[in-house]
């Protein structure tokens, strides 16, 4: 999940090693969730393993994007339910010429994306997907997209597919990026302003209503 939150180094009590040792373990968490994604046999049961996960990291880690008093901590995050025709995979095509942009990622933290290429979706979405890296130290794939729902039934500025640099990262396929939108999530900027997340650019807006993932 690529987010940086603006003083991210503060734990609330003014002990910044502190705030990033739990932010490190937030990151290390996700991770594991993911791993146990891949491994699973099954997309739909996994999904519902990946849904246990989140609300629990929401609820009770120390790094949760909620505050103390938002009512999700209690009834979970909000999804749709799991639609298998919205998984696929899908070879990375080339990009001619590759974009790249800069994004403000905090207060004075600019992160570069660099395209790698580009994803074909099959009928059951339509249009394509710009797959790309993260320009920073490790880097990432990352896929965020904007769809037909956005703004109504879910964040404005888009969701996230793949953020392989925060451990969201659903592995390949004999080559091919496995991409499953039911496994779509919001950025932490939806929940608390005080995260700078980077946004779907033009190249990862599509036509169709994604109903599949995190929902308002």
């Amino acid at each position: 999940m690529t987010m940086t939150r603006v003083g991210h180094g503060d734990s609330g009590d003014g002990d910044a090693p502190a705030g990033e040792l739990t932010l490190a373990g937030w990151r290390r968490e996700v991770g594991e969730m993911y791993a146990e994604v891949r491994a699973a046999a099954d997309p739909a049961e996994a999904h519902a393993r990946w849904r246990q996960r989140r609300d629990r990291l929401f609820r009770e880690h120390p790094q949760s994007p909620l505050a103390a008093g938002d009512p999700l901590r209690a009834t979970g995050l909000p999804y749709w339910p799991y639609n298998p025709g919205l998984r696929m995979t899908a070879p990375l095509l080339p990009a001619e010429p590759a974009a790249s942009y800069a994004v403000t990622t905090a207060a004075d933290e600019v992160t570069r994306i660099r395209q790698l290429g580009w994803v074909e979706l099959p009928d059951a979405v339509g249009g394509r997907l710009a797959v790309w890296w993260l320009e920073q130290y490790a880097g990432g794939i990352f896929v965020p997209f904007r769809d037909a729902t956005a703004g109504t039934s879910t964040y404005g500025a888009g969701r996230y597919l793949l953020d392989t640099a925060k451990g969201a990262d659903l592995g390949v396929d004999d080559g091919n990026l496995v991409l499953d939108f039911n496994f779509s999530y919001h950025p932490s900027c939806r929940y608390d302003p005080a995260w700078l997340c980077p946004l779907a650019p033009p190249e990862n807006v599509l036509v169709a209503a994604i109903e599949a993932g995190e929902t308002l």
